[in-house]
């Protein structure tokens, strides 16, 4: 049987090629965190190399890209109404426990004007909840939105470097430990 050579689509694969990049980039992220090597990445999306970097040029474009869904998740759900501190934690929790790598590019690449936008928006949508969360006493006096920022880098740098199958168990024990400090949230474990 004669095998036949891919055909180059061109530019009409450039979408589907800058998807299969996002999904690969988000497994390999999460198996070997932010500073894996970008060839496993175009290797899993069964892209070259030169096609990751005409997509994204370097590592904190690809990051961005992927991680931008997780926020864009949180913002909706903050907007919910109803919705609590407590369940912006609990999702946040979620996220870094799927992929310990959104909150790892955050803490690492603060300075990078696209790294830094995603820490802005982060902070103002649980600024706005703990706003709230303050209103009827359910965080404690003198604790500000800047210390659970804090508590869920804490939580997520625990997460990011426990075993996939240890994760939860580990943030868990993680806001155990920090929620006393930080008020009631709902008085419910992530």
């Amino acid at each position: 049987m004669t095998k036949v050579p891919k055909t180059n689509r061109g530019p009409a694969a450039g979408p589907a090629n800058r998807a299969a990049l996002i999904a690969a980039a988000r497994a390999v992220f999460d198996e070997r965190g932010i500073d894996a090597p970008l060839s496993a990445v175009a290797k899993l999306a069964g892209v070259g190399q030169g096609s990751l970097y005409r997509h994204f040029p370097d590592r904190i474009s690809l990051a961005v890209a992927v991680f931008e869904e997780n926020l864009v998740e949180i913002e909706a759900l903050a907007a919910r109404p109803g919705s609590t501190l407590r369940d912006l934690v609990d999702l946040i929790t979620y996220q870094a426990e799927a992929a310990a790598a959104f909150i790892d590019t955050i803490a690492l690449s603060r300075a990078d004007a696209r790294v830094s936008q995603f820490d802005s928006r982060l902070r103002a949508v649980l600024a706005s909840k703990w706003a709230e969360a303050e209103k009827t006493g359910e965080v404690a006096p003198g604790i500000t939105a800047d210390d659970l920022m804090l508590a869920v880098g804490m939580v997520a740098a625990a997460i990011g470097r426990a075993p996939r199958d240890r994760r939860h168990e580990i943030a868990e024990r993680a806001w155990a430990l920090l929620t006393p400090g930080l008020g009631r949230m709902n008085s419910a474990t992530p």
